[in-house]
């Protein structure tokens, strides 16, 4: 018998390479030993995927090869092999800013969830991330000093300064929250880089999404995650701790992932569309296993805070959602809910205005 050699091997691979990497299940394609521990008996196409075998993908375990007018069969082995993902240190110091990094006060670390700017000026670009990530104490309005990476990355004062607490969602324990959210103003607009981590140029945001969207985001602890849209307009108690405790937050949306997708240090992070990349929701909360994420969309941000995403060449786009008041949508807030939550600017003397 015949045994292929790595050059009729890696002239397959080529051949189904266009193909097989469409695969929902698969995850790579190379050239290897058919058996690892028998190097004699040949080579071999290795298809990494989420699969047994060559038969659960749907092809055949041998697949023939003319080389040079003879025919040759070439084995496919399959190695079961999980999504493969960037291992890229999301809590190190990186310069200029983009989205998905560690950021945050000497008190703790969060994520950049967007660099967003002003609207419709769009020559002032923010630090946007949460309250509870970008005040220090806590919901207070000391012009607190934003690291990058956060405090608890290392972060120094002074040193990795990158920025001040410019204006901030209040949060409330006798009354309905909405959003946890807070802007940063840049000591420079050139130490932030308008752009998110693995994915590039955000286009946008959209202004709502349904149950059973399909969404990713990058967090500086559980990196570059996917997760679904399990309800929407749900409302939930979360518990902050310390003298804020446990506060009520309505209308909020439940993302959940088959692995962790929240955990301490991912708050800020925003959810994007997986098809398109459109900023569509923000977490800033989840459960202890971190397979759940609590969020709120992006839209009541923006509405709220009067930014847009921020582009290289300016301010993204809004896509608007048509709901048609089908409560399987996240839905918009009224003008009254939107003028409800309480935003706080800081000022450098600490004085504070309410808008």
């Amino acid at each position: 018998m015949n045994l292929a050699t790595f050059a009729e091997a890696y002239a397959m691979k080529e051949r189904m390479a266009p193909s097989i990497l469409k695969h929902s299940k698969v995850q790579g394609i190379g050239v290897g030993y058919h058996d690892p521990q028998r190097p004699k008996k040949g080579a071999a196409v290795i298809i990494y995927a989420d699969a047994l075998s060559a038969v659960a993908l749907g092809i055949a375990s041998t697949v023939s090869i003319s080389v040079k007018g003879k025919s040759v069969n070439v084995p496919i082995r399959v190695v079961k092999t999980g999504k493969i993902r960037s291992h890229a240190n999301y809590r190190g110091r990186i310069r200029p800013v983009p989205a998905g990094y560690s950021i945050g006060t000497s008190a703790g670390s969060g994520t950049v969830g967007l660099i967003a700017t002003n609207f419709p000026g769009a020559n002032q670009r923010y630090i946007f991330s949460n309250t509870h990530v970008l005040t220090n104490p806590l919901n207070t309005n000391v012009r607190a000093e934003t690291l990058q990476p956060g405090g608890a990355d290392n972060g120094r004062p002074r040193v990795d300064r990158v920025g001040f607490l410019s204006r901030y969602a209040l949060l409330r324990r006798n009354a309905t929250n909405f959003i946890d959210a807070a802007l940063s103003l840049p000591v420079r607009n050139s130490i932030l880089n308008p752009r998110y981590a693995t994915v590039g140029v955000v286009p946008g945001h959209v202004t709502s999404y349904r149950v059973g969207d399909r969404f990713k985001k990058v967090g500086r602890t559980t990196g570059l995650r996917f997760g679904r849209v399990d309800s929407v307009n749900t409302d939930v108690q979360v518990d902050y701790g310390g003298n804020l405790g446990v506060i009520t937050f309505r209308n909020q949306s439940v993302i959940i992932g088959t692995s962790p997708v929240s955990l301490p240090g991912d708050s800020g992070s925003v959810w994007l569309r997986r098809d398109n990349n459109f900023a569509s929701a923000v977490n800033y909360a989840g459960t202890a296993d971190g397979l759940t994420s609590i969020a709120f969309p992006v839209d009541w941000f923006m509405r709220r805070f009067r930014t847009r995403v921020a582009r290289p060449s300016g301010a993204g786009i809004v896509r608007n959602v048509n709901t048609n008041g089908n409560p399987a949508f996240a839905r918009r807030l009224t003008a009254r809910e939107l003028a409800s939550i309480r935003v706080i600017q800081v000022r450098s003397s600490s004085t504070i205005t309410k808008r």
